[in-house]
């Protein structure tokens, strides 16, 4: 069992050395991509490597491709730079970021319009019955006339 530090490091480590040669990679197929994250196992055999594209689903296909037709070059100089006796397998796996963020915004925008429309009906609303619905007691009264009862049991 590796230390989780060093799991953690070799982790960032593989994300930069896969970020810095994708740059170099001269695949048409090859779309604005972006390294997001990398995780790699405990026994350091396999990683795990998290990418975006720019673009629509064509364009994160011919990525997908083109990543797996270079995964032996990044395997190589992943294995060269971090030094260790098995260079890790690489996956690659899109991270659909930008999605969950735009359906996060989208369900934001619904419930600012569903609390303007409350709101809306709320200003409009008035009191189902009297406006004051509590009966105002004589409490002041029954005091009164007790604390006279009393005095007068006092003489």
């Amino acid at each position: 069992m590796s230390d989780p530090a060093k799991v953690r490091r070799h982790a960032e480590r593989v994300r930069e050395l896969v970020a810095t040669t994708v740059r170099t990679i001269k695949d048409p197929r090859l779309g604005m991509i972006t390294i997001t994250d990398a995780r790699i196992t405990a026994d350091l055999r396999e990683a795990t490597v998290f990418y975006t594209v720019l673009g629509d689903a064509t364009e994160q296909a011919s990525t997908a491709a083109a990543l797996e037709s270079a995964k032996g070059l990044l395997r190589s100089t992943v294995g060269k730079a971090l030094g260790i006796r098995h260079s890790p397998s690489l996956a690659f796996v899109l991270d659909n970021v930008l999605d969950q963020a735009k359906h996060i915004d989208d369900l934001l925008a619904q419930a600012r319009q569903a609390e303007a429309e409350t709101q809306k009906i709320a200003a409009n609303a008035t009191y189902a019955g009297d406006a004051q619905p509590y009966k105002e007691d004589d409490d002041e009264d029954d005091l009164d006339d007790a604390d006279e009862l009393v005095e007068q049991e006092k003489r």
